[in-house]
């Protein structure tokens, strides 16, 4: 994943989509994982952001890469 402007969110290096069709993900220290739609970069009221425990994000990432 590569860095990005907003406050630690990071987007795949695989997202090449024009139209900027992908997800980002943060990782605060010693909090849950979070996750949104990178459309989303303001963070209005309403926003949704999905949140994972490290264990479950590290586990689910193993899975999609085959690792």
């Amino acid at each position: 994943m590569s860095a990005t402007p907003n406050d630690g969110w990071f987007k795949s290096s695989y997202s090449g989509d024009p139209n900027g069709n992908c997800v980002e993900a943060r990782y605060p220290a010693g909090q849950p994982v979070n996750v949104r739609d990178s459309k989303q970069f303001d963070e209005p009221s309403g926003y949704t952001v999905l949140s994972f425990s490290q264990a479950a994000w590290s586990a689910f990432t193993a899975h999609t890469s085959g690792r």
